[in-house]
């Protein structure tokens, strides 16, 4: 299989991520935070040291890291615990996952919310000063921005965003589940109060292992309950973090593998990271030009971007030309892929489009392979 859907999820991952899942369980296998044997200690230094990583990577020596197993489960609890603190005037990027869209979506129908979209002009940069008249005519409580939309991998500026966001004494969110470990984001001099990431994609870590960045001084209530193996006495959540939000028994399993993920993001270097990722970006956007049956949608040479990129078929649904490419071997994205609004944006709603997406282990055998299924296509068409 020849695989362009890195931006569900990395394919493959290095090497050490097998290796030491694999040890961890064999070796240890204890529950953090559930005893005092030794299986429980080295899984709380295992969690602990992962953490000490996060912190080095995202340069966020002031925050406090809560583990989730999915990014979408740490936007939930973000979202909905800070709407229950009050707030009304929520705008977000055109470009959201449904991982916002639907939260914020469902919370509305309980509480008076005003949602609204940031500006970005047809040339698709965002425009601050159309921003600010924005906030000038309805300051805003929260803002969220998908740090890149994983549509088209066009990237957004989070610290202009959130700078000008802190006039008005907004809470900010970026969710780096695109970007995190590729994107090198300061996110404490980006003024993010919270940051979101997803360990299998661009962290390069497994499934079932994510998580989120907070300030330590944010009133966020807690909308999961459970025990946490401190404070077992009391039914409220402990107010100690992160035990406040990190309820029932941990992915160790998965922290092994991002533990080990990270220390090859840190070895390598994201600037070596992104550097190969871009240039894969190119080769495909080369490739995929070659081809006048494909339309690639929403690039510009002036703006940003992470390796994804979508096209449209002459004549063919994007639904109807993902099995042209699973057939063939080639592991694409078609549809919608969970962000209606950003296609919404872009005019290719309902039907969505074709997703190719690359990583840092793209290789010319990929690349090649999806020349061979492209010849292919454009000769029964």
């Amino acid at each position: 299989m020849a695989y362009f859907d890195n931006a569900a999820t990395t394919y493959p991952k290095p090497e050490c991520v097998y290796r030491e899942m694999d040890r961890f369980y064999r070796s240890h296998g204890g529950s953090a935070g559930r005893g005092t044997h030794e299986g429980a200690k080295s899984a709380g230094i295992l969690i602990k040291e992962t953490r000490e990583r996060l912190k080095k990577l995202f340069h966020a020596s002031d925050h406090e890291i809560i583990f989730t197993p999915t990014a979408t489960l740490a936007l939930n609890m973000i979202i909905q615990g800070m709407v229950k603190t009050g707030i009304h005037n929520i705008y977000i990027s055109p470009f959201e996952h449904n991982a916002v869209t639907r939260v914020l979506h469902a919370m509305a129908k309980e509480y008076p919310l005003s949602i609204r979209q940031l500006k970005v002009g047809e040339d698709l940069a965002y425009d601050i000063e159309r921003i600010r008249y924005q906030f000038d005519e309805e300051a805003p409580d929260f803002v969220i921005v998908s740090h890149a939309s994983n549509v088209i991998g066009l990237v957004a500026p989070v610290a202009d965003i959130f700078s000008l966001a802190k006039k008005y004494h907004a809470y900010t969110l970026v969710d780096m589940s695109q970007t995190a470990g590729l994107v090198d984001l300061d996110i404490q001099n980006a003024a993010c109060d919270f940051a979101v990431f997803a360990g299998h994609k661009t962290l390069y870590g497994p499934t079932g292992i994510s998580g989120f960045f907070m300030k330590p001084d944010i009133p966020l209530p807690p909308v999961l309950f459970g025990g946490t193996g401190i404070a077992s006495a009391e039914q409220d959540m402990p107010k100690d973090l992160p035990a406040r939000y990190e309820m029932g028994t941990m992915n160790i399993s998965g922290i092994a593998g991002l533990h080990a993920a990270l220390g090859w993001l840190l070895a390598t270097g994201i600037d070596k990271i992104r550097k190969r990722e871009d240039a894969n970006r190119q080769q495909l956007l080369k490739l995929l030009g070659e081809y006048d049956f494909l339309q690639i949608v929403g690039v510009n040479s002036e703006r940003e971007y992470v390796g994804v990129v979508s096209v449209l078929f002459d004549g063919i649904s994007s639904d109807s030309a993902g099995p042209l490419f699973d057939e063939r071997g080639i592991a694409v994205r078609t549809g919608l892929q969970c962000a209606p609004l950003a296609h919404k944006f872009l005019g290719t709603f309902p039907a969505g489009t074709i997703r190719f997406s690359v990583s840092y282990f793209t290789t010319e055998a990929d690349f090649e392979a999806l020349r061979d299924v492209l010849d292919e296509i454009e000769e029964e068409l």
